[in-house]
């Protein structure tokens, strides 16, 4: 059983991993509270927006819309890998879920993913953060390697705050049935991208993964890796021995330092 953290205490969690944070309007104080409790908390929930725009998508998860008042989540990440703070409380972010993969993220018991989500008996607003992530979720529209590092590291720090394991972060669309979201080549396998996740909390808040090495994904550079990373193109060269800068393959292992 986990009181949700003060917001005071959430934003510096977030800033402590490493992320630039932008607190939207009185995020503090808005929330949907006055429809249900908020706690205790249980774990972090992933989604993505199926918007274009870092403004606007900011706006409408901090707004929300005529069938689904906002806020609609805790922070949203944009491409560049910002997290605007947008409410605070329970947010209209998670909807009904399965009972089954709730009690399974509380005991952080299951394997590679959690129980398959087939049913919708259980309010998730009340037990999860929640982040959307800019992404049109069509799997066309590129996940920047900032944003996705960005999204590891909002997980980590939630997780690290309250001493949980990666197991407490989950997909919405491994908690709702019929839900998609993240969708991308960087979470086709939610297993695979919990343990980036895992590696982070093996390090001091605010560094790297654990053993200083990225994978590559589909639609990453060297330039974005390297931003993403807080290095440069030039020191990634040459510690992995690259010949050709422009020409790294999905799944190569990097050297980060």
């Amino acid at each position: 059983m986990a009181r949700p953290m003060t917001f005071d205490r959430f934003v510096k969690a977030l800033r402590d991993e490493g992320l630039t944070v932008r607190i939207v309007g009185d995020a503090e104080h808005h929330n949907r509270n006055h429809k249900g409790a908020w706690g205790p908390v249980h774990g972090v929930m992933i989604h993505h927006t199926v918007t274009r725009g870092s403004a606007a998508t900011v706006d409408l998860c901090r707004r929300g819309h005529a069938d689904l008042p906002g806020p609609l989540c805790h922070g949203v990440i944009t491409k560049d890998g910002t997290v605007h703070v947008v409410g605070y409380g329970r947010t209209n972010h998670a909807g009904g879920g399965d009972d089954d993969v709730l009690r399974a993220v509380i005991a952080e018991s299951y394997g590679a993913r959690p129980p398959a989500d087939n049913e919708a008996n259980t309010d998730g607003n009340r037990h999860f953060y929640g982040f959307e992530c800019e992404n049109l979720g069509d799997g066309k529209d590129p996940w920047p390697a900032t944003q996705v590092e960005a999204m590891e590291r909002a997980a980590a720090a939630v997780c690290r705050a309250h001493g949980w394991s990666a197991r407490s972060v989950i997909g919405h669309k491994e908690w709702q049935p019929g839900k998609i979201d993240p969708h991308g080549p960087a979470f086709t396998d939610m297993g695979e991208w919990r343990e980036s996740i895992a590696d982070r909390l093996k390090s001091k808040p605010g560094g790297g993964p654990s053993g200083g090495t990225y994978t590559v994904r589909k639609g990453d550079t060297l330039s974005s890796i390297a931003r993403a990373h807080k290095t440069t193109v030039a020191k990634l060269v040459q510690l992995n021995g690259l010949k050709d800068p422009d020409r790294i393959a999905v799944g190569q292992k990097l050297k980060l330092k």
